[in-house]
C-alpha cells in the first residue's frame, strides 16, 4: 500500500489515490485488484449492450468499488437516425472523405461498432443513464456535458458524482449542480479537453470547489506527478492513455506501435474525430483533415456519423500508417506493453520516491543532494 492517502482514498476504499479511466473491462478489473479506482467509459456502447457489460465486469470485480463514465454533450438531436444522418451530410464532405478512402485504399469495415451503427443523441443518452443508474458503481462521471437530474438521482441512489471540468466557469456549474468530485482535467489530456493546462487549472478547480475532492487529470505519467497533484491539493490523479499500454487493453498492435513510438508533441488537438476539440495522437488520418484542402470537420455527431465507418476500419484492419486514437500528452510513459498491476506498482514506487526525495530536501534545507 502506498504511504501516500487521501480522505477520498478512504472513503472509496481503495488503497491508492489513482484513478484509472478505460473503455476496456479487463482493464478496469485488473485497476481493482491493483487498489486504485477504475472508471469504465461507456460513452462507447450502445444501450442494449451496457447490462450485459456492468454484470460481467461486476461478477469479477467480486464487491470491489468502480465507476461509470458517460459522455453528455449538448446540442445533440433528440433522435438521431446515423441512416438518415448520412443523407444529410454536406456533399463536400462526403466527398473529401471519399477521395481520402480511395488515397489511402481503406477497406470497409467487417464487424459492426459504436461508430457504424449508431450517433450521439438524447435518446441514446437516456437509454446509457438509465442502465448506468440500475447499475453497483460507486461513481458516476460525466466527462462532456452537465446533466443536473442525473447527478440528483445518482445522489438519491447512493452513488458519488465526479464531473471532469476544464475550466472554472464548468466547475462552479458542477458545484451548484451539487457534484460531489471535480476531475481537473487540463489541456495535456487525451479526448475531449479544454484550454487551460493541468498545472495551471488544478489550483484554480480547487479554489471554487467549496471543500469538494479535486482529482488532476491530463498529462499525468508518473507518482512523482500524482505526488505533485495531491501537493497541489487534489485528493488524486486521473489517468487515462496510460493503461493503453497495458496488455489487458487490447490495444491493436499497430497502436500500440504508435503509442511507443510517439512523443508528447505527437499528440494534437483536432476536430477530426468526433466534431468537437479532441486530443489524439496523429496518424496520415489526422494529418489529412488538418491540411489545406481539408473542410472544417462537421459538429458532433455529424463527424462520427461522417467518419466512423473509417476509425472502426482503421483499428479493425490495423492500419499502421492511418490508425490513432485518444491519446493525451503523458503518451510520453508509454514505453513498451506491459501490465496494469506493473503500472500500478510503478507509479507507487515513484510515487514514494518522489515521497522520500521531498523529505531529504526538506532536511537539507531545500539544498539539492
Amino acid at each position: 500500500m502506498s504511504r501516500i492517502r487521501t480522505p477520498l482514498c478512504d472513503q472509496l476504499g481503495i488503497r491508492h489515490p489513482i484513478f484509472g479511466f478505460s473503455h476496456e473491462p479487463d482493464v478496469v478489473v485488473a485497476l481493482a485488484r491493483a487498489g486504485g479506482f477504475p472508471v469504465l467509459g461507456l460513452g462507447r456502447d450502445a444501450p442494449e449492450d451496457i447490462p450485459g457489460i456492468i454484470a460481467n465486469v461486476e461478477e469479477r470485480l467480486a464487491g470491489l468499488p468502480y465507476g461509470i463514465d458517460l459522455m453528455l454533450p449538448a446540442n445533440v438531436p433528440q433522435q438521431a437516425d446515423p441512416q438518415a444522418l448520412r443523407a444529410t451530410l454536406p456533399a463536400a464532405h462526403v466527398e473529401f472523405v471519399d477521395a481520402l478512402r480511395r488515397r489511402f485504399d481503406i477497406k470497409p469495415p467487417q464487424r459492426p461498432s459504436f461508430f457504424t451503427s449508431h450517433a450521439r443523441s438524447e435518446a441514446l443518452f437516456e437509454a446509457q443513464i438509465e442502465a448506468v443508474l440500475d447499475s453497483n458503481a460507486r461513481v458516476v462521471a460525466t466527462a462532456i456535458g452537465l446533466r443536473a437530474e442525473l447527478i440528483r438521482e445518482a445522489s438519491r441512489r447512493g452513488k458519488l458524482t465526479f464531473s471532469l471540468v476544464g475550466s472554472v466557469r464548468h466547475a462552479r456549474k458542477a458545484v451548484e449542480s451539487g457534484v460531489d468530485v471535480l476531475v481537473a482535467q487540463g489541456y495535456d489530456a487525451g479526448g475531449h479537453t479544454g484550454p487551460v493546462g493541468t498545472m495551471s487549472l488544478v489550483p484554480q478547480i480547487i479554489a471554487v470547489a467549496e471543500g469538494r475532492p479535486v482529482l488532476a487529470a491530463g498529462g499525468i505519467a508518473t507518482g512523482a506527478q500524482i505526488l505533485g497533484s495531491i501537493g497541489m491539493g487534489a485528493q488524486g490523479a486521473w489517468l487515462g492513455t496510460l493503461w493503453m499500454a497495458a496488455r489487458e487493453n487490447h490495444t491493436p498492435g499497430a497502436l500500440l506501435r504508435r503509442l511507443i513510438e510517439s512523443g508528447s508533441e505527437d499528440t494534437v488537438i483536432s476536430r477530426a474525430h468526433s466534431g468537437k476539440p479532441c486530443r489524439v495522437v496523429r496518424s496520415e488520418w489526422i494529418d489529412a483533415w488538418a491540411s489545406a484542402a481539408a473542410p472544417e470537420p462537421l459538429n458532433m455527431p455529424l463527424q462520427q456519423v461522417l467518419t466512423g465507418d473509417v476509425f472502426a476500419s482503421l483499428h479493425e484492419h490495423e492500419d499502421a500508417a492511418l490508425i490513432y486514437e485518444a491519446a493525451g500528452q503523458s503518451i510520453f510513459g508509454i514505453q513498451g506493453e506491459t501490465c496494469v498491476a506493473d503500472q500500478v506498482d510503478a507509479l507507487v514506487r515513484d510515487m514514494d520516491e518522489a515521497w522520500e526525495r521531498m523529505l531529504r530536501f526538506g532536511a537539507q534545507g531545500g539544498r539539492a543532494i
